[in-house]
C-alpha cells in the first residue's frame, strides 16, 4: 500500500495526489456513500436534537471511505497523513464529480 508523501506542503500540490489515490471508481463511490451517510447522521442529530449523533457522524462516513481504499484503491487513505487537506480535497472531489470533471 502507498503512504502519503511527507513533502506535500500546499493544498494545490495535495489535490492531484488525492485524485490519484482515488482513481478507482468504486473507491470514489464509497466516498460518496460515506458522505451521504454522514450527512444523514448530521440531519438526524439536528432534527432529533441528539448531539451524540452529531459528534459521531464522521464515524458513520469514514469507514465507507477507508474500506474503499483497503479493498479497491489498494492504498492508504490520505486522511491519515493529511487530515485537513484530505477533508477539503474530499469536498472538492465531490464537487468535481457533480460537475463532471471527475468521473462518478
Amino acid at each position: 500500500m502507498e503512504t502519503p508523501s511527507p513533502k506535500i506542503r500546499s493544498f494545490e500540490a495535495f489535490y492531484p495526489y488525492y485524485l490519484q489515490a482515488h482513481e478507482n471508481p468504486i473507491c470514489r463511490r464509497l466516498h460518496v456513500l460515506g458522505l451521504i451517510v454522514a450527512i444523514v447522521a448530521v440531519v438526524y442529530a439536528v432534527i432529533a436534537q441528539n448531539w451524540w449523533a452529531f459528534a459521531i457522524a464522521p464515524g458513520f462516513g469514514y469507514p465507507c471511505a477507508w474500506l474503499g481504499h483497503a479493498w479497491f484503491g489498494k492504498n492508504v487513505p490520505a486522511t491519515f497523513g493529511y487530515p485537513l487537506y484530505s477533508f477539503k480535497a474530499g469536498i472538492f472531489m465531490y464537487r468535481d464529480m457533480l460537475i463532471g470533471k471527475v468521473p462518478f
